[in-house]
């Protein structure tokens, strides 16, 4: 197999310089020591010229150590520094590619998926834009300002309704009193990426909302460089001009609303894109409003005390309010100077048509894809399958900044190399953020709407590869992406991997034939296959097992005490059981099934573009091959597949005993110590030993759900017998995660960690299965017909839930309850949960 080797030789300059001075001195007096001796007189005659042969050993000896602590030192901190250099091969997004002039159409978008609603560009410093809101006379403390999605302000639904990726979404956010509708569309013109208009429209809930008074502040703020000065009138902002580097100069307009009570503006500096709704606040002050001596909340304008702890920094954050009634519609302009033709605004009339003609495209566009209409869906399930996936792509992020990772060489934590990265989130309000296996559950189905943005979205992942070939599997790029982060998530080590899904999606692809056939996306397939091979070879080279064709995820805490079974984070399963004693003697079945798919993905790739894939193929083969996956990993004693490792199930969290009461005081009641921490402890004087874990739930499925099985394995049928057991994984909302009869059902792993892959019906997962069951049902072999029934029970099961908690919640869920099918966790979770639609249009 082809691997990365250093082209740098192990202190080899070094060595010949250390051979060459040993040539050289070698019994020969130098200059100085012939010196020396003249003046030494008699003594020296007597002891002779040559200096002693035992000196001249120790002295050799100490070169030699010398010069190996040297070489040992330099390599050691060629290893430390690897952590942190980029991988030295052709990147497969250039550094030009998502400017104004090679991407002039996806240069703007909504990339700030963290906010209710704002717009950047593809930037490293982009002029960032965005809304904050809230209901004056509020007795909430602190006073509740909407602007980052968060699930503390329990709104009853927001998301995206209709959104294409590119230049068009409609938004709907119902809060409180009122219903919030935020669209726009972009129209390209000029040399500087075109104009935008955002419309905010809002109507009451109900008829008491009539008299609900809402602010609305949009703002303009620079992260890093460029010019912002207002035009003012009467205390608010009638256009903002601006000019950056990437923009050249631009005008933001505020077309005054017949809604608008008050109007108010901010001018001042944020020290970081995290601090602008914390500037606002600081900034709010009480104006007099109507005839009944009320007091509204309005920005104070000129904010100049900034200046005494940034002297030296002019204002770079532009806020215009305006307090409306309901209902209203107010909109906001961004016009790039670069584009003269314009012949007539993007604003009311035409914006309403702008708007309507998008609608119908995205309408065409998505029966075109996915035929939801033709399979018979209501009108409301399609609704739900439209949000799904806007809210997918309404969630795709730019972000830039510098990961904080670490290796085994490193004494402390050092930065990443700056890097961009366009990418889809898990959850807008909880994981607005890059995570590597969510990416390619992601691209499974964005690939399907937009290839050419799932192209992108991959090649930026393949390129923050460092020279290892690791990718961090958690990218918190940015003050925006970080200040969402405890800080024992932030730094990313090395020798954690985290599963290779990204092949998902190229697999799909190359399995259209369409794409087969298109040069571009085989020009595409060359530009980032050395990347994959190199990613490969790390997986091959880090997280091989202990013996043979068995692998073992790294990252497992065996020292930890406090967890019922350490987590093995780097899985993505997290607290899924695992060996109950983590050792390095472990073999984990999903990352051998991750391994498989990667090769046989390697393989098909190098044959489609003409490169030698026999090593490839050769893998494939052997890591298929159903006999040996069964020696490593099939449980008779289970009737199941199953990690191995140092396990027993005989294990338990208790309190310590209490250290004995202390003695009491004189007329004082005793003390009693508090109680202490959990820990784990063996409830059975047998410890762990070596063994199959037998653990039966989505682990147990890997080698059918990636469909490395037979069409004839006598493997297959036993997980198909097992799939519909309702003592096991089946429920009629989709497949909990672990079994309702393993010990380990539903259990805190620590004393205040709830459950999380314990039970819970996950969709990705579910998906899985559910193209299994497709494909199996299409081949020919002895179980067909029953992986027909599965497929079409659990599919149904699935939808109707999911369609059903939407409809009660407003929110696709991160999992779903087993027992009751109510959606639980993060929400909205239009990650990997957003393959509703694909499992909806069987295009799998």
């Amino acid at each position: 197999m082809v691997r990365q080797r250093s082209n740098k030789k192990k202190g080899g300059g070094r060595e010949s310089d250390a051979s060459r001075d040993s040539n050289e001195t070698n019994g020969q007096p130098t200059p100085t020591s012939s010196a020396m001796n003249s003046r030494r007189g008699s003594r020296a005659k007597s002891r002779g010229k040559s200096t002693p042969l035992g000196i001249k050993i120790i002295a050799g000896l100490g070169f030699v150590v010398a010069s190996l602590v040297m070489v040992w030192l330099y390599w050691q901190q060629t290893l430390a520094n690897m952590v942190n250099t980029p991988l030295d091969v052709p990147r497969v997004i250039a550094s030009d590619e998502g400017s104004i002039q090679q991407d002039p159409d996806r240069f703007w978008g909504t990339y700030r998926p963290g906010v209710y609603f704002g717009m950047k560009t593809k930037s490293p410093q982009s002029l960032v834009t965005g809304l904050m809101w809230f209901t004056q006379f509020s007795k909430e403390r602190p006073l509740p300002i909407r602007h980052t999605c968060e699930q503390g302000d329990h709104l009853p639904r927001y998301g995206w309704l209709m959104h294409n990726g590119k230049d068009f979404g409609s938004q709907e956010i119902v809060d409180k009193n009122f219903t919030l509708t935020t669209e726009f569309v972009k129209r390209p013109g000029g040399k500087n990426g075109g104009d935008w208009t955002a419309r905010f429209t809002g109507k009451p809930n109900k008829k008491s909302s009539n008299q609900t008074l809402v602010s609305l502040m949009f703002y303009a703020a620079l992260d890093g460089q460029g010019v912002l000065e207002p035009t003012l009138r009467e205390n608010r902002i009638i256009e903002i001009h601006g000019e950056t580097e990437e923009l050249g100069h631009f005008i933001i307009k505020f077309p005054r609303s017949a809604s608008t009570k008050q109007s108010h503006y901010l001018r001042t500096y944020s020290p970081g894109l995290h601090m602008l709704k914390d500037t606002v606040a600081r900034n709010l002050r009480m104006f007099p409003y109507g005839a009944n001596r009320q007091f509204l909340l309005g920005l104070e304008g000129e904010d100049i005390r900034y200046k005494q702890y940034f002297p030296d920094e002019e204002p770079n954050f532009l806020v215009q309010q305006v307090t409306v009634s309901l209902p209203f519609e107010i909109e906001v302009m961004f016009e790039s100077s670069s584009f003269r033709k314009r012949k007539v605004g993007l604003n009311g009339k035409e914006l309403t048509k702008e708007l309507d003609k998008h609608k119908a495209d995205f309408e065409k566009k998505f029966e075109s894809k996915f035929g939801l209409t033709k399979k018979g869906f209501t009108a409301n399930q399609i609704r739900v399958a439209k949000a799904a996936m806007s809210n997918l792509l309404g969630g795709i992020g730019y972000f830039y900044g510098k990961s904080i990772v670490k290796s085994q060489y490193n004494s402390d934590p050092v930065q990443y190399w700056a890097s961009p990265l366009l990418t889809a989130v898990p959850s807008r309000s909880f994981f607005p953020r890059g995570f590597l296996w969510d990416e390619g559950f992601h691209n499974l189905l964005i690939s399907k709407w937009d290839q050419e943005l799932s192209e992108e979205i991959i090649g930026h992942w393949l390129d923050l590869m460092n020279a290892e070939g690791w990718i961090p599997r958690e990218q918190i790029l940015g003050s925006e992406a970080r200040v969402k982060v405890p800080n024992e998530f932030v730094v990313q080590r090395n020798e954690n991997a985290n599963p290779p899904t990204l092949f998902l999606p190229i697999q799909s692809l190359l399995r259209d034939t369409k794409s087969k056939r298109n040069k571009l996306f085989m020009d595409y397939l060359r530009h980032i296959y050395p990347r994959l091979q190199v990613w490969y070879n790390w997986f091959n080279t880090t997280q091989t097992g202990p013996v043979n064709w068995s692998y073992r995820w790294r990252g497992r805490d065996p020292t930890i005490n406090n967890e019922l079974n350490p987590k093995t984070l780097t899985s993505g399963l997290d607290d899924y059981p695992r060996a109950s004693h983590p050792s390095d003697q472990e073999r984990h079945i999903d990352l051998r099934c991750w391994m498989t798919l990667a090769s046989g993905v390697m393989s098909e790739i190098a044959q489609a573009i003409g490169e030698p894939f026999a090593d490839y193929q050769t893998m494939y083969e052997k890591l298929s091959d159903n006999k040996l996956l069964g020696e490593l990993h099939w449980s008779e004693r289970g009737k199941m597949f199953s990690d191995y490792g140092n396990h027993t199930q005989n294990v338990a969290l208790q309190h310590p005993a209490p250290p004995p009461m202390p003695k009491p005081q004189p007329g004082k009641r005793p003390v009693r110590p508090p109680k202490l921490p959990m820990v784990r402890v063996l409830t059975s004087k047998s410890g762990p030993s070596y063994k199959f874990v037998d653990t039966f739930g989505y682990m147990s499925l890997f080698p059918f759900v990636l469909e490395i099985l037979e069409p004839d394995s006598p493997y297959l049928g036993q997980i198909l017998s097992d799939l519909n057991n309702a003592k096991l994984l089946w429920t009629k909302y989709g497949l909990r995660s672990l079994s309702k009869s393993d010990p380990l059902y539903m259990k805190y792993n620590t004393e205040h960690d709830p459950p999380y892959w314990r039970g819970a019906i996950w969709i990705n997962m579910n998906y899985l299965t559910v193209r299994a069951l497709h494909h199996y049902a299409n081949v020919e072999g002895p179980y067909k017909k029953v992986a027909l029934l599965r497929y079409t029970e659990l599919r149904q099961n699935l939808i109707k839930n999911i369609v059903l908690q939407y409809e009660k919640t407003g929110y696709i869920w991160e999992n779903y309850n087993d027992i009751t099918g109510k959606g639980q966790g993060s929400h909205p979770f239009t990650g990997w949960s957003s393959l509703l639609l694909l499992m909806m249009a069987e295009n799998y």
